[in-house]
């Protein structure tokens, strides 16, 4: 998967499974988990769904303590201790980063696993940014044996480092 950026990334159902599925890029295909409410058109916050859509990489957020800068065409923003995500739909804030506070119910993207250490932001929500309609959903490192998400699209840590290296703000990520 090394090579000039991807314009796609298709990202279906495994058939006889509801929460692990395939994402193609390019050649490639690779398995990923997908949350535990399955794809789904209609997400809402908290379905624990895969959002069903055509999607973009906004950034890509990486742990500095824990593995060098990533090479990528996307925009890199470090995760800090204080970094997290806002996941209350009756918050202005909603579906955006923010500083984690004691006590927050956001959620906290520098975590003791190492799901968090690398993330790609999508798009998801965002234009305009509709309450209850979803939070969160990034393209992230997946637990062992492909557990599902909460609804977002996970990899094992490899295959999300070299797809990050081929992801550009251009690239389509069709979700079906």
């Amino acid at each position: 998967m090394r090579g000039k950026s991807l314009n796609r990334l298709d990202v279906r159902r495994k058939a006889g499974s509801q929460t692990r599925g395939w994402l193609t890029a390019g050649p490639s295909t690779l398995p990923v988990a997908l949350g535990r409410g399955s794809i789904k058109a209609n997400k809402r916050e908290g379905d624990g769904g895969t959002p069903r859509g055509v999607f973009h990489p906004v950034r890509l957020w990486w742990r500095p303590d824990r593995l060098p800068r990533p090479a990528t065409q996307l925009p890199v923003r470090r995760i800090g201790p204080g970094d997290g995500w806002c996941e209350d739909p009756n918050d202005r804030r909603y579906n955006r980063p923010v500083r984690v506070a004691a006590g927050s119910m956001a959620d906290s993207l520098a975590r003791a696993d190492a799901l968090y250490d690398l993330i790609v932001e999508i798009d998801h929500n965002t234009r305009p940014r509709i309450a209850g309609r979803g939070s969160a959903v990034f393209i992230h490192v997946a637990r062992p044996g492909f557990q599902p998400t909460a609804g977002c699209i996970a990899l094992t840590a490899p295959s999300l480092r070299r797809l990050v290296a081929r992801l550009s703000r251009r690239t389509r990520i069709v979700v079906q």
